[in-house]
């Protein structure tokens, strides 16, 4: 709590005072006293209240006198504005220290008390109003408070008067937090005194706040706060509402926890060279909203794909998958993508969400190649956001920057620590290995937002590097509500020895492809690709153990999908020898699968027919597309080549307890 403002006074004289209602003001009793005081007593006119603060020392019963002792604290305060200059009044008289009846002297303090404060909405409860409730501090939970400020990421709505004057629209006003700066008391009281609004310079590039002010045209907002406006003097203060907006421009990020300040304060009189005295600082607190990844488990809304020169017949059957589970589908054509298919790896899209409004935000990834100009100019505009993180030096982006190393879990619980809106999950390399990770700037970001508590996990063993080449998050009807798919070559080695068994060992993988053809029992036979796939089972095990300890999962929550991995020509890692089947597109309970081009067994893949088995009971439908020639080839599949936007959490961020 700060110091209450100190009221200085002679018993000889006059003393005028200021009390801002809400605010304690000290009154020096010991400076105010005249010599040999022992007792003094204090008498009020009504609109004062006076309250004694003390530790061991009381007043006398019979006379109200108090000792004059350093202990004894005076506060005075106020809980309605005055209607006059000096119309309340507060008579401190002393008496001495050896005879106790007899007067020494009497102090006249006139107080004329006053408004300033700023309204802002603490409670969170989306109806608009504002509230003067613990406005200085922001916290958690569903008892929490605290206002909150929407990143204004999105398009601004232009809004023209007939004389082409360009206005705000209103519907951006949605996209920023009312403030209200109340100013209740005498007008000569103001006129004498300044009001000051106020930001630090560390805040000065998080946030903008306008002054609106109401014309014939429409609402105008004047920039008063933010870049090198670090002050506003309210000039008009004879209206006691002064209506503001305040615009968050800033995630939290590294060195920024997302909170930022904004203060008003009351100053007296000026000497001249000498700086204002200030009677009285508030100070409201913002939160930035977090930018949010939404879980496979969330319902779909938008799904997006590329169309480039050899994807025709992948297009054909993504669309017959989008119909089914009842999707807009948003294909970017050959000149927006500028022949770059892999539209997972540009960007995610999240969203982010205040008491009173949301939207999508894009989270554009630092790989910048031939989709890098769609999420700014194909999905930026009106509430529909756009943010991104890059490194200064673009020679540190690596594959791992790149968003198909990006998934978050859906809900979970965790050593009795709630998860409401999952943890995101990325991978990198083992601390003990000098391999790649993913850039710094973007890894910052991810852990700034703080309410989807990130984890790194080991993809540096793969050539592309990325996690969404061995795992993937299904809902399913357990309580847990979704089920974790993992690759897994001990899966697909033991399914393919009871096909040997059953006397299926020539059965031929690829058949009808362009590519070579092999049976159950050469790869079987391969001593190579068996001992690697016995080393990718083994770091696809390390991974299993962190998700199980970071998810809280039990090996009842995890599906082990049959998948095998070969060497990279030229190059280190891993990647699947056949499409990755974990490398899928979830749309509510329709499934877009790589088509596996499995041996065929009385007329049947057994790849397709073991991961149906596993994922139909769940409820799921499986759809297998042929992304063989146009992505596996190039390290690939179908989750790598789209994306999706989907329902944010029903769940309030601000509910939770990071």
């Amino acid at each position: 709590m700060a110091s209450p403002y100190i009221v200085r006074f002679s018993f000889q004289q006059r003393t005028n005072a200021v009390c801002v209602v809400g605010t304690d003001v000290s009154l020096d009793v010991y400076g105010g006293a005249p010599p040999g005081a022992g007792t003094f007593k204090v008498k009020r006119t009504g609109g004062v209240q006076v309250l004694y603060r003390h530790k061991t020392v009381t007043a006398d019963a019979s006379t109200n006198l108090w000792p004059l002792d350093s202990e004894v604290e005076v506060l005075v305060s106020m809980d309605s504005p005055s209607t006059d200059l000096n119309d309340n009044k507060i008579t401190v008289t002393y008496y001495d220290s050896e005879k106790k009846d007899t007067l020494l002297g009497k102090a006249k303090i006139f107080f004329t008390g006053v408004v300033v404060g700023l309204d802002v909405d603490t409670t969170r409860d989306r109806d608009g109003n504002l509230d003067n409730y613990k406005k200085a501090s922001w916290t958690w939970g569903p008892d929490g408070h605290g206002a909150i400020l929407l990143v204004n990421c999105d398009r601004e709505q232009k809004c023209f008067t007939t004389t082409g004057e360009e206005l705000f629209n209103p519907a951006d006003l949605e996209d920023m937090s009312l403030m209200t700066l109340t100013t209740k008391g005498p007008h000569a009281f103001f006129d004498a005194h300044k009001v000051v609004l106020h930001i630090t310079l560390q805040e000065a590039d998080k946030l903008y706040v306008y002054h609106s002010e109401e014309t014939n045209s429409g609402v105008q907002l004047r920039q008063v706060l933010g870049e090198k406006k670090l002050r506003y003097q309210v000039l008009d203060t004879a209206h006691e509402k002064n209506v503001f907006y305040v615009e968050g421009i800033a995630f939290p990020d590294a060195g920024f926890s997302g909170l930022v300040n904004i203060g008003v304060t009351l100053l007296g009189s000026s000497v001249k060279n000498v700086p204002d005295v200030p009677l009285c600082t508030r100070t409201i607190v913002f939160r930035m909203t977090p930018w949010i990844m939404t879980p496979n488990i969330l319902k779909p809304l938008e799904v997006f794909v590329c169309s480039v020169d050899d994807n025709n017949i992948f297009v054909k059957q993504f669309k017959e998958l989008v119909k089914i589970a009842n999707c807009k589908l948003r294909i970017c054509s050959a000149a927006d993508n500028r022949g770059d298919r892999w539209m997972q790896d540009e960007m995610e899209i999240g969203y982010i969400e205040g008491p009173r409004k949301g939207f999508p935000v894009v989270l554009d990834s630092p790989r910048n190649r031939g989709l890098d100009y769609f999420p700014i100019h194909k999905l930026l505009g009106p509430d529909f956001g756009y943010w991104t993180r890059e490194p200064e030096d673009a020679s540190e982006v690596n594959s791992l920057d790149s968003f198909g190393n990006l998934e978050v879990s859906p809900p979970v619980s965790v050593n009795g620590k709630d998860y409401p809106l999952g943890r995101i999950v990325f991978g990198g390399s083992l601390p003990a290995l000098a391999g790649r990770r993913m850039n710094k700037v973007v890894r910052d970001f991810l852990y700034a937002q703080q309410v989807q508590s990130p984890v790194e996990i080991y993809s540096d063993w793969l050539k592309v590097g990325h996690v969404d080449e061995f795992l993937s998050f299904v809902p399913s009807p357990s309580k847990k509500g979704f089920c974790l798919l993992l690759a897994s070559p001990t899966t697909c080695c033991n399914l393919f020895e009871e096909k040997k068994k059953e006397g299926h060992g020539n059965a031929v993988m690829f058949k009808g492809l362009e590519t070579k053809e092999r049976s159950i029992a050469d790869i079987l036979a391969d001593k190579e690709l068996m001992k690697l796939n016995a080393h990718v089972q083994s770091c696809i095990d390390w991974n299993r153990k962190v998700l199980k300890k970071e998810l809280g999962l039990e090996e009842k929550d995890i599906i082990d999908i049959p998948v095998l991995f070969d060497r990279v020509e030229k190059y280190p890692g891993v990647a699947a020898l056949f499409p990755d089947l974990v490398n899928m597109i979830v749309l509510g309970k329709n499934l877009g699968i790589p088509k596996p081009f499995g041996p065929i067994i009385n007329g049947k893949c057994c790849l397709e027919e073991k991961v149906c088995s596993l994922l139909e009971p769940l409820g799921l439908n499986c759809n297998f597309i042929d992304d063989f020639s146009s992505y596996h080839v190039q390290f690939g599949e179908v989750h790598c080549g789209s994306n999706v936007r989907r329902e944010p959490f029903a769940f309030k961020w601000w509910n939770m307890k990071p």
